[in-house]
């Protein structure tokens, strides 16, 4: 009984709901959309535990075998990344905390320097805009990876010679992805800030370098550092939870790749707006 439950709600998922013709009216569309919501939350918190409880209950299993892999997802979602980071870093700086700096010291508010460079790049834009691109690069690359291999049988494969595919493929890309925007948001955010003092300099702001860096500085506390890691860390474990989903908990073709990575990415952006929704509440009432 309870597998022919699961079954129905696959069938709704998949092919009644997603492709049925369009409905005829507001109403339905509506509900259609609600379901289909509903039924997609459903499943990333039961694969977001089930991911959870492999995590904890498999952490010293096979370590010969996954840390290796661990290791290449931190690679893939930090270090390779990197370069890219950091040109993005010095363009940010320059487009936007350097034009910042120089406003607010033509009007003589560079007394708020500090607290609005805390704001908007530690707070707000750098893990925010971290996440995003490690979405699009890497997540990406998850759907296609993962979707690619249940729709080849490979994922079976793994099952029949006794080898736990969540343990196996998708806990060591959570690691990974969630150690590397860690890093990777650190990386931006020091280079957004010097180069954005650099663009600042070159447009003659009177301000020096000490007096730049100490309102910086003065304006960061614990609460910053702790929700920082915190919320990248965050971003990390639910865009890897999204587009291992969508790659790996449905049984797909090959043609269904492209559109399934499609609709991953427009959910984990989705999932990040939310995620930074709740740590600027958090932010407000602590």
């Amino acid at each position: 009984m309870r597998g022919d439950l699961a079954r129905a709600f696959e069938l709704a998922n998949t092919q009644v709901f997603r492709r049925a013709s369009l409905p005829k009216s507001c109403t339905d569309l509506f509900g259609r959309k609600l379901f289909l919501a509903i039924l997609t939350i459903q499943g990333l918190g039961a694969f977001a535990l089930i991911t959870l409880g492999v995590m904890l209950n498999k952490f010293n299993v096979a370590r010969s075998v996954v840390q290796p892999r661990v290791r290449h997802e931190i690679s893939r979602a930090g270090v390779a990344l990197l370069p890219m980071f950091l040109f993005i870093a010095l363009a940010l700086g320059f487009l936007v905390v350097g034009q910042t700096v120089s406003a607010l010291a033509k009007v003589g508010a560079t007394n708020y320097l500090g607290s609005t460079m805390v704001i908007v790049i530690v707070r707000e834009l750098g893990p925010l805009l971290t996440a995003v691109l490690v979405l699009a690069r890497v997540g990406t690359a998850n759907v296609i990876e993962l979707g690619t291999a249940r729709a080849l049988g490979e994922v079976e494969a793994l099952e029949a010679l006794g080898i736990d595919p969540v343990h196996y493929l998708i806990v060591p890309r959570v690691i990974g992805m969630a150690l590397g925007i860690f890093a990777l948001t650190v990386y931006l955010i020091i280079g957004a800030l010097g180069s954005g003092y650099l663009f600042a300099f070159l447009q003659d702001v009177p301000l020096g370098p000490g007096d730049y860096f100490k309102q910086i500085a003065e304006a960061l506390n614990w609460l910053d550092f702790a929700l920082l890691a915190l919320k990248t860390v965050a971003f990390g474990f639910f865009i890897a939870i999204v587009t291992c989903y969508h790659g790996l908990a449905q049984p797909l073709r090959l043609e269904d790749v492209s559109r399934v990575a499609v609709r991953a990415v427009t959910q984990g952006v989705i999932v990040c707006v939310l995620v930074d929704a709740v740590f600027i509440v958090l932010y407000l009432v602590t």
